[in-house]
């Protein structure tokens, strides 16, 4: 009973070792660059390595947080840069004079009719007409066109000239965050605060607040102050290209070291606390190796990484390879397994590459991975590769062992809630679990290392998050591996075992006497299957849809036929054989056309094998004579089953309908009958495609024999039960 055999070719043992080579290459450039062997430390907990001694001379990287608010310190510490131009004041107020001579004639001219010349950009007609009766008034009365007219001009000019004495500023950066700007002169800035200047807004502000002031019709002060507006002319002109080599000039400015470290210094001694300062020497000597590595070192240091994920990495594919050779045979499911050791890796080298003062490593999603590897295949495969995730991301952390023991406490935790999952739905109750984990860990390590309480609270905020985001991302990925892996999982069996699926209500009311059959045996392969140690839901899922081609022509099957009608009996050995290999073509159609996975698919031909159609077999030969029929023209078609799952099917269906056609019920020949079947399908070389061992058979015939017995009991008869077997009513009896 030799077992994937057709999974054992020399091509899939390739593809196999090239996902695990990628996989690993793929994990060691995710280590960081530089790194050696100092171990990720953190502020608080005790140095327990050798004495530190610093090989070289290193500068002293600043944290993070420190270097970047120095950096945005120096930043707002630039003032905005304008030019100012030295003619704009005079140039405005020689425009406006000039322009009050020419339209002082253009008004004169045009006193009655045409205005079709009006610039509407400049003035509104409505504007226009107020100087223009204000001119013809002038005109009328005195004969004199100067002296109102000339009044208004001057009012202009002289807040234009206020207005330009104090300076326009064109714009203001909307970054900027200072009080003053720079007004750059040859090669000195003079700073002058931002209030003593107008902006235009603020400016045509200060022309109405200047008109408001003065005794005029509100129609003769609208129409100035669009007059006016039409000289307002920044003399500041922003010049966001130095501003920005200045800035860029104070960014460089600030050095990223606080200090040196001299060759031969100690870094830190053995059993010294870790401080701020000390951490900061730890991490900048560990960057400095890595910068300093000849090309041989960096080699070495490659291969060093190389194997140190490789061996992890093995002991996964030993586990698989000694107790789930169905994955380990599986290049699609080794495939999966390699996505997860990426993606997670992926996800902490993105962690380590952001640059803040946070605790993200708390949002490295091991426990999603943890339950999805679960529910795809099982608990023990879950927790034994979240073991391989925390190691391997760890191992990128720089040796983090607060972090791997921390995210293995909850990806053990994750596995535990969704181990027998009964429906989607339940993958959301692990969000506490995982909480309860990352905050018992993260109490357990602050309280090592005296972490105050506003550091932990942050931990906790981000521990938090990750047990919000694990469920959710793993329902999702569920569904997406599911699909496009084409993988079934105890989720999609039970969906399966539902009886409102359109199949099984179609076998329950079309074929009655096969439902029935399928149930029985559903309970006689789940019992046995556990037993075995194999998957008893997947057993107990196919065993219900494993005769679904009958409800095509359920009159052909015995179970099915109604007044004791069998039509068997009516037609020749050959066409009996025709109807009954029908049902497993039109089973594995119809468990097609309602999309049933393969793993069920496959239980619809290999529960029957190659097996002897026996009753028609016999029956051909006392038609025909022995030497005139083929045995081979009586087998089914196969295939035999390759699975625990599959044959232990085979094995039930016959006993099981075996059993029920029996009369006499004693124990001893029912165990007798199921041991004879047995045995016989094992002679008949039906399970030389199954994983089944000798052990597995004796403790499938025992649960065979109690689940059978156990439900074809001798009972005892009724009172006058013969009678209402007759049809009569018997009487009551007396008091």
């Amino acid at each position: 009973m030799v077992e994937l055999e057709k999974l054992k070719e020399k091509d899939n043992l390739k593809i196999k070792f090239l996902i695990g080579l990628i996989t690993i290459l793929l994990i060691v450039f995710m280590f960081p660059k530089g790194e050696s062997i100092e171990s990720e430390v953190s502020v608080g907990s005790i140095w327990t390595q050798n004495e530190l001694i610093a090989a070289f001379s290193f500068p002293i990287k600043k944290d993070v947080a420190v270097y970047n608010a120095e950096i945005k310190k120096m930043e707002t510490s630039v003032y905005p840069i304008y030019l100012e131009k030295k003619d704009a004041r005079t140039q405005a107020i020689k425009k406006l004079i000039s322009y009050n001579k020419w339209f002082t004639a253009s008004l004169d001219s045009n006193l009655n009719n045409d205005t079709s010349y009006i610039n509407n950009s400049f003035l509104t007609r409505s504007s226009f007409n107020v100087f223009r009766d204000i001119q013809k008034k002038e005109v009328n009365v005195s004969g004199d066109n100067t002296n109102t007219l000339n009044h208004l001009f001057l009012i202009a000019q002289n807040i234009l000239y206020d207005l330009n004495s104090k300076g326009i500023i064109n714009e203001i950066p909307s970054k900027a965050n200072k009080d003053s700007i720079a007004i750059r002169e040859k090669n000195y800035d003079r700073i002058i605060p931002i209030k003593r200047f107008y902006s235009v807004n603020t400016g045509r502000n200060y022309v109405l607040e200047r008109l408001s002031k003065i005794q005029l019709p509100e129609e003769i002060k609208n129409a100035v102050f669009e007059y006016i507006n039409n000289f307002i002319t920044p003399t500041l002109i922003y010049q966001p290209q130095l501003t920005e080599k200045e800035i860029k000039q104070a960014r460089n400015n600030v050095s990223k070291y606080s200090g040196i470290v001299n060759e031969n210094e100690r870094i830190v001694g053995t059993h010294d606390r870790i401080t701020k300062e000390v951490k900061a020497k730890i991490d900048s000597y560990r960057e400095a190796k890595g910068e300093i590595l000849g090309t041989d070192k960096i080699i070495l240091q490659f291969l060093g990484k190389f194997m140190h994920i490789a061996f992890i990495i093995v002991l996964l594919v030993i586990y698989l390879f000694l107790f789930r050779k169905k994955i380990f045979y599986d290049n699609q499911k080794i495939f999966l397994l390699s996505i997860n050791l990426i993606f997670m890796s992926f996800i902490t080298f993105l962690v380590n590459k952001i640059s803040v003062n946070a605790s993200l490593q708390f949002l490295i999603i091991i426990p999603a991975a943890s339950m999805l590897l679960t529910i795809v295949f099982d608990s023990r495969v879950g927790f034994y590769t979240t073991v391989v995730l925390a190691l391997i991301t760890g191992a990128l952390r720089g040796n983090d062992y607060s972090f791997m023991a921390t995210n293995l406490f909850a990806g053990a935790l994750a596995i535990y809630t969704v181990r027998d999952i009964k429906n989607r739905t339940q993958i959301f109750r692990s969000f506490q679990f995982i909480l309860i984990a990352y905050t018992t860990t993260i109490l357990a390590f602050g309280f090592e290392r005296f972490a105050p309480w506003e550091s932990l609270f942050v931990e906790f905020a981000f521990a938090g998050t990750n047990a919000l985001i694990s469920p959710v991302l793993t329902y999702g990925l569920l569904i997406f591996f599911e699909r496009f892996f084409s993988i079934t999982t105890d989720l999609t069996l039970l969906e399966l075992s539902n009886f409102d699926r359109p199949l099984l209500k179609e076998l329950a009311t079309k074929t009655p006497g096969t439902f029935s059959h399928s149930m029985t045996i559903g309970t006689l392969v789940e019992t046995a299957t556990e037993k075995i140690g194999a998957n008893p839901l997947l057993a107990r899922v196919g065993a219900y849809y494993h005769d679904i081609g009958k409800t095509i022509s359920p009159q052909t099957f015995v179970e099915n036929q109604i007044n004791n009608v069998n039509i068997h009996e009516s037609i020749s050995p050959e066409e009996s054989v025709a109807l009954i290999l029908k049902h497993i073509i039109e089973g594995i159609n119809l468990a097609k056309e309602n999309g049933l996975p393969q793993e069920i698919i496959d239980f619809i031909p290999m529960h029957h094998g190659t097996m002897v159609m026996s009753f028609f077999y016999e029956k051909a030969k006392k038609l025909y004579g022995e030497e005139k029929v083929d045995v081979n023209d009586y087998r089914y078609k196969g295939p035999k089953p390759n699975t625990k799952e599959t044959a232990v099917l085979m094995l039930a269906d016959g006993c099981e309908s075996a059993v029920r056609s029996m009369k006499d019920m004693e124990k001893g020949k029912v165990e007798n009958l199921i041991d004879s079947l047995i045995e016989a399908r094992i002679n008949d070389d039906q399970l030389n495609e199954s994983p089944l061992t000798f052990s597995d058979i004796a403790l499938i015939k025992e649960c065979f024999k109690n689940v059978l017995i156990g439900q074809h009991h001798r009972r005892i008869r009724y009172p006058k039960q013969d009678q209402m077997e007759n049809g009569e009513v018997p009487e009551k009896d007396k008091q």
